[in-house]
């Protein structure tokens, strides 16, 4: 694609819901959307049917793809009926994205690491679109082509399937799935069947980091989301994304983020 053509945001944002919340729109959506899931799980229809979304899918439609998408109650690990789903949605559209579409052709789901450069593409063009006085639409328009090549360089470079990085990837999916509860590594092994050194093992070789330490960043990526953008408390933030303890969320996210989430949700509001 050597000539540049514009592209356009029309909306972007960041939903936690925690109330039931449907939508189908069989003829398609008139746009491009950017779906990021971040926090819980829902369905959408995926090849003509309903699939399980969970943390770390990330969905593509086109203008005219059907689109239906279902967020339900579910059981948690305590056995109690909730509602829990956080995503990054942009619409989008323009030549430059119509050449980008067609110049490949692209699933509607694919699964990324909640990493922080991806997560701030999608902050960042949330926070673009909130502005009162925007002089400079060009700037979202730049961030949405970042992010759709962002989108091609992570098809590219998926993994070639074998037994055992998809026994690490069943692994990556458990933590993500599971990260706001309380779980041990005898969960995460028994649930790919191997045995916890096999298991973590695997993890390490695949991914280049613990299993602890992916549950880790898992976590702060769901507190730090939810301390931007959900009313809840700072306690609250912690303890829904699986911090039973506030007094070691708060060394953990200070460590990683170099202020406290105090801080950290005043400097990120004022931005709003």
């Amino acid at each position: 694609m050597s000539i540049i053509e514009p592209c356009q945001v029309l909306t972007a944002g960041y939903s936690f819901h925690r109330k039931p919340f449907y939508s189908n729109q069989p003829d398609g959506i008139k746009n491009y959307l950017f779906r990021l899931q971040t926090d819980g799980r829902c369905q959408a229809r995926i090849d003509g049917k309903m699939t399980r979304i969970e943390a770390g899918d990330l969905l593509l439609f086109n203008p005219t793809e059907p689109y239906e998408l279902d967020i339900h109650s579910e059981l948690n690990p305590m056995g109690e009926q909730v509602v829990e789903s956080g995503d990054y949605h942009i619409f989008f559209g323009g030549p430059w994205v119509d050449e980008w579409w067609n110049h490949h052709k692209r699933p509607n789901r694919i699964k990324v690491q909640l990493t922080e450069a991806l997560l701030g593409l999608f902050r960042q063009l949330v926070l673009e679109q909130r502005r009162i006085s925007n002089p400079y639409p060009e700037i979202s328009s730049y961030y949405i082509r970042i992010l759709c090549l962002e989108f091609d360089r992570i098809l590219s470079e998926q993994p070639t399937a074998t037994h055992h990085n998809y026994l690490a990837y069943q692994i990556k999916n458990y933590i993500e799935e599971n990260a706001s509860s309380n779980f041990k590594l005898d969960d995460v092994s028994s649930h790919v069947g191997i045995s916890v050194s096999r298991a973590v093992h695997l993890f390490k070789e695949t991914f280049d980091t613990s299993i602890m330490q992916y549950t880790l960043d898992v976590r702060l990526n769901m507190a730090r989301e939810r301390i931007i953008f959900s009313p809840m408390s700072l306690e609250q933030a912690a303890e829904s994304s699986g911090f039973a303890n506030y007094t070691y969320f708060h060394r953990v996210f200070r460590s990683r983020f170099g202020m406290s989430p105090k801080e950290f949700r005043m400097i990120h509001r004022e931005q709003l």
